[in-house]
Protein backbone atom coordinates (compact mmCIF):
# COMPACT_ATOMS: atom_id res chain seq x y z
CA UNK A 1 0.00 0.00 0.00
CA UNK A 2 1.50 3.29 -0.77
CA UNK A 3 2.32 5.79 2.19
CA UNK A 4 1.44 9.53 1.76
CA UNK A 5 4.10 11.74 1.95
CA UNK A 6 4.60 15.30 3.69
CA UNK A 7 7.52 17.21 4.70
CA UNK A 8 7.73 15.23 7.85
CA UNK A 9 7.48 11.81 6.03
CA UNK A 10 11.07 12.73 4.37
CA UNK A 11 12.94 11.67 7.46
CA UNK A 12 11.77 8.46 7.30
CA UNK A 13 14.01 6.01 5.07
CA UNK A 14 12.07 5.30 1.91
CA UNK A 15 12.31 1.75 0.69
CA UNK A 16 13.20 2.15 -3.19
CA UNK A 17 17.07 3.23 -2.47
CA UNK A 18 16.54 5.59 -5.60
CA UNK A 19 13.71 7.20 -4.19
CA UNK A 20 15.62 7.64 -1.23
CA UNK A 21 18.58 9.15 -2.74
CA UNK A 22 16.56 11.66 -4.47
CA UNK A 23 14.81 12.90 -1.34
CA UNK A 24 17.96 14.20 0.40
CA UNK A 25 19.27 15.81 -2.39
CA UNK A 26 16.00 17.40 -2.33
CA UNK A 27 16.19 18.60 1.16
CA UNK A 28 19.79 19.43 0.45
CA UNK A 29 18.93 21.92 -2.23
CA UNK A 30 15.96 23.34 -0.51
CA UNK A 31 18.03 24.04 2.45
CA UNK A 32 21.08 25.48 0.20
CA UNK A 33 18.26 28.23 -1.36
CA UNK A 34 16.42 28.78 1.64
CA UNK A 35 19.60 29.87 3.87
CA UNK A 36 20.83 31.55 0.45
CA UNK A 37 17.67 33.49 0.41
CA UNK A 38 17.99 34.43 4.22
CA UNK A 39 21.45 35.86 3.86
CA UNK A 40 20.81 37.87 0.10
CA UNK A 41 17.89 39.66 1.79
CA UNK A 42 19.88 41.88 4.08
CA UNK A 43 23.26 41.74 1.67
CA UNK A 44 21.49 43.72 -0.86
CA UNK A 45 21.00 46.65 1.49
CA UNK A 46 22.60 49.77 0.91
CA UNK A 47 25.47 50.41 3.82
CA UNK A 48 26.40 54.06 4.60
CA UNK A 49 29.87 52.63 3.62
CA UNK A 50 29.06 51.83 -0.21
CA UNK A 51 27.79 55.49 -0.80
CA UNK A 52 30.97 56.72 -2.16
CA UNK A 53 32.88 60.32 -0.93
CA UNK A 54 31.70 63.33 -2.17
CA UNK A 55 32.56 63.52 -5.65
CA UNK A 56 33.27 66.93 -7.02
CA UNK A 57 30.60 68.71 -8.71
CA UNK A 58 28.21 66.43 -8.29
CA UNK A 59 24.38 67.32 -7.09
CA UNK A 60 22.56 64.12 -7.92
CA UNK A 61 23.62 60.74 -6.69
CA UNK A 62 21.16 58.07 -7.38
CA UNK A 63 22.49 54.99 -6.75
CA UNK A 64 18.73 53.42 -6.57
CA UNK A 65 18.41 54.12 -10.22
CA UNK A 66 15.19 55.61 -10.35
CA UNK A 67 15.85 58.99 -12.00
CA UNK A 68 16.56 59.79 -15.82
CA UNK A 69 19.31 61.50 -17.18
CA UNK A 70 17.24 64.53 -18.02
CA UNK A 71 15.99 64.83 -14.46
CA UNK A 72 19.49 64.20 -12.85
CA UNK A 73 20.91 67.02 -15.95
CA UNK A 74 17.93 69.62 -14.64
CA UNK A 75 18.46 69.46 -11.02
CA UNK A 76 22.46 69.46 -11.27
CA UNK A 77 21.75 72.61 -13.41
CA UNK A 78 19.57 74.35 -11.27
CA UNK A 79 21.31 73.38 -8.15
CA UNK A 80 24.88 74.61 -9.41
CA UNK A 81 23.33 77.81 -10.24
CA UNK A 82 22.39 78.77 -6.72
CA UNK A 83 25.53 77.16 -5.61
CA UNK A 84 27.16 79.75 -7.67
CA UNK A 85 24.73 82.90 -6.72
CA UNK A 86 24.54 82.05 -3.12
CA UNK A 87 26.76 79.72 -1.91
CA UNK A 88 24.11 77.82 -0.66
CA UNK A 89 24.43 73.71 -2.15
CA UNK A 90 22.10 70.94 -2.45
CA UNK A 91 22.47 67.42 -3.04
CA UNK A 92 20.07 64.54 -3.71
CA UNK A 93 20.71 60.92 -3.04
CA UNK A 94 18.60 58.09 -3.92
CA UNK A 95 19.61 54.49 -2.15
CA UNK A 96 17.62 50.91 -2.16
CA UNK A 97 16.96 49.49 0.78
CA UNK A 98 18.46 50.25 3.85
CA UNK A 99 20.40 48.19 6.31
CA UNK A 100 18.59 46.03 9.04
CA UNK A 101 17.66 48.81 11.94
CA UNK A 102 18.57 51.31 10.19
CA UNK A 103 16.25 54.40 9.76
CA UNK A 104 16.00 57.18 6.68
CA UNK A 105 16.93 59.78 9.17
CA UNK A 106 19.71 58.17 10.60
CA UNK A 107 20.96 57.30 7.44
CA UNK A 108 21.05 61.20 6.17
CA UNK A 109 22.14 62.26 9.82
CA UNK A 110 24.93 60.05 9.16
CA UNK A 111 25.75 60.35 5.53
CA UNK A 112 25.55 64.58 6.27
CA UNK A 113 28.10 64.33 8.79
CA UNK A 114 30.44 62.30 6.80
CA UNK A 115 30.33 64.30 3.66
CA UNK A 116 30.19 67.69 6.02
CA UNK A 117 32.55 66.40 8.98
CA UNK A 118 32.15 70.28 10.46
CA UNK A 119 29.77 72.80 11.16
CA UNK A 120 31.55 75.01 8.92
CA UNK A 121 31.32 72.69 6.07
CA UNK A 122 27.81 71.62 7.36
CA UNK A 123 26.16 75.27 7.44
CA UNK A 124 25.53 76.13 3.68
CA UNK A 125 24.46 72.44 2.97
CA UNK A 126 21.16 70.68 2.33
CA UNK A 127 21.03 66.88 1.88
CA UNK A 128 17.96 65.17 0.74
CA UNK A 129 17.72 61.41 0.68
CA UNK A 130 15.01 59.11 -0.86
CA UNK A 131 15.20 54.70 0.15
CA UNK A 132 12.80 53.31 -2.83
CA UNK A 133 11.81 50.19 -1.20
CA UNK A 134 10.26 52.04 0.92
CA UNK A 135 9.50 55.54 -0.60
CA UNK A 136 10.86 57.53 3.14
CA UNK A 137 12.73 60.36 2.89
CA UNK A 138 15.09 62.29 4.71
CA UNK A 139 16.45 65.55 5.00
CA UNK A 140 19.32 67.65 6.67
CA UNK A 141 19.96 71.00 6.57
CA UNK A 142 22.83 73.44 7.85
CA UNK A 143 22.60 76.42 9.90
CA UNK A 144 22.48 79.07 7.31
CA UNK A 145 19.88 77.10 5.32
CA UNK A 146 18.08 77.10 7.87
CA UNK A 147 17.85 80.83 8.06
CA UNK A 148 16.44 81.14 4.22
CA UNK A 149 14.58 77.31 4.94
CA UNK A 150 13.38 76.95 7.88
CA UNK A 151 13.09 72.73 9.36
CA UNK A 152 9.10 73.34 8.51
CA UNK A 153 9.69 73.62 4.98
CA UNK A 154 12.32 71.70 4.50
CA UNK A 155 10.53 68.62 6.05
CA UNK A 156 7.39 69.39 3.99
CA UNK A 157 10.11 69.21 1.19
CA UNK A 158 11.04 65.59 2.11
CA UNK A 159 7.51 64.36 2.96
CA UNK A 160 5.13 66.21 0.68
CA UNK A 161 6.45 67.64 -1.94
CA UNK A 162 8.71 64.14 -2.88
CA UNK A 163 5.79 61.93 -1.27
CA UNK A 164 2.82 62.76 -3.08
CA UNK A 165 3.90 62.43 -6.49
CA UNK A 166 4.94 58.90 -5.25
CA UNK A 167 1.71 57.95 -3.48
CA UNK A 168 -0.08 58.41 -6.96
CA UNK A 169 1.91 55.90 -8.64
CA UNK A 170 5.91 56.21 -7.47
CA UNK A 171 6.63 59.36 -10.08
CA UNK A 172 10.13 59.84 -8.91
CA UNK A 173 11.21 61.97 -11.89
CA UNK A 174 8.16 64.10 -10.96
CA UNK A 175 8.51 63.78 -7.19
CA UNK A 176 12.17 64.87 -7.74
CA UNK A 177 11.54 67.71 -10.49
CA UNK A 178 9.20 69.30 -7.94
CA UNK A 179 11.26 69.24 -4.82
CA UNK A 180 14.23 70.74 -6.87
CA UNK A 181 12.04 73.97 -8.15
CA UNK A 182 11.01 74.36 -4.37
CA UNK A 183 14.00 73.93 -3.40
CA UNK A 184 15.68 76.10 -5.64
CA UNK A 185 12.82 78.46 -5.01
CA UNK A 186 13.62 79.05 -0.84
CA UNK A 187 16.73 79.34 -1.21
CA UNK A 188 17.55 82.07 -3.96
CA UNK A 189 15.06 84.27 -1.35
CA UNK A 190 11.87 83.65 -3.54
CA UNK A 191 8.30 83.06 -1.62
CA UNK A 192 8.11 79.37 -0.82
CA UNK A 193 5.41 77.52 -3.60
CA UNK A 194 4.37 75.26 -1.32
CA UNK A 195 3.73 71.63 -1.51
CA UNK A 196 1.68 70.32 -4.76
CA UNK A 197 -1.98 69.86 -4.47
CA UNK A 198 -3.34 67.05 -2.61
CA UNK A 199 -5.80 64.42 -5.21
CA UNK A 200 -8.54 62.38 -3.49
CA UNK A 201 -7.35 63.60 -0.09
CA UNK A 202 -4.55 60.81 0.02
CA UNK A 203 -2.56 60.11 3.19
CA UNK A 204 0.75 60.33 2.69
CA UNK A 205 2.57 59.53 6.05
CA UNK A 206 2.12 55.41 7.10
CA UNK A 207 0.55 54.38 3.62
CA UNK A 208 4.36 52.17 2.94
CA UNK A 209 5.41 49.06 3.99
CA UNK A 210 8.14 49.56 6.93
CA UNK A 211 11.33 47.54 6.07
CA UNK A 212 10.50 45.16 8.61
CA UNK A 213 7.31 44.64 7.52
CA UNK A 214 8.58 44.40 4.23
CA UNK A 215 11.55 42.00 4.84
CA UNK A 216 8.89 39.96 7.03
CA UNK A 217 6.54 39.56 3.77
CA UNK A 218 9.20 38.44 1.55
CA UNK A 219 10.74 35.74 3.86
CA UNK A 220 6.98 34.38 4.55
CA UNK A 221 6.70 34.12 0.66
CA UNK A 222 9.97 31.83 0.32
CA UNK A 223 9.06 29.67 3.75
CA UNK A 224 5.68 28.85 2.61
CA UNK A 225 7.25 28.03 -1.04
CA UNK A 226 9.97 25.44 0.60
CA UNK A 227 7.00 23.97 2.88
CA UNK A 228 4.77 23.36 -0.68
CA UNK A 229 7.79 22.43 -2.64
CA UNK A 230 9.24 19.70 0.06
CA UNK A 231 6.34 18.36 -0.05
CA UNK A 232 4.80 18.07 -3.78
CA UNK A 233 8.37 17.46 -5.21
CA UNK A 234 8.80 14.04 -3.33
CA UNK A 235 4.91 12.95 -3.65
CA UNK A 236 5.43 13.30 -7.14
CA UNK A 237 8.71 11.47 -7.64
CA UNK A 238 7.29 8.36 -5.28
CA UNK A 239 4.21 7.94 -7.56
CA UNK A 240 6.41 8.20 -10.57
CA UNK A 241 8.71 5.61 -9.03
CA UNK A 242 5.68 3.86 -7.96
CA UNK A 243 4.12 4.40 -11.69
CA UNK A 244 7.47 2.62 -13.17
CA UNK A 245 7.63 -0.65 -10.87
CA UNK A 246 4.17 -1.42 -12.05
CA UNK A 247 4.54 -1.36 -15.54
Amino acid sequence: MSRFLTPFSLLIPAKNPLLQAFQRFCLSVLLVLFVTQLIALPASATSLYEIPDLPENTWVLDTAEILSRTTEGKLSTAFSEVAAQSGLETRVVTIHRLDYEETIEGFTDKLFKRWFPTDTEQANQTLLVLDNVTNNTGIRTGERVKQLMPDAIATSVAQETVLIPLKEGNKYNQAFLGAGDRLVAVLSGQTDPGPPEVKDTVMVEGTFATPEKTKESNAMVWVFGFLIAATIIPMATYYFYQYMGSR
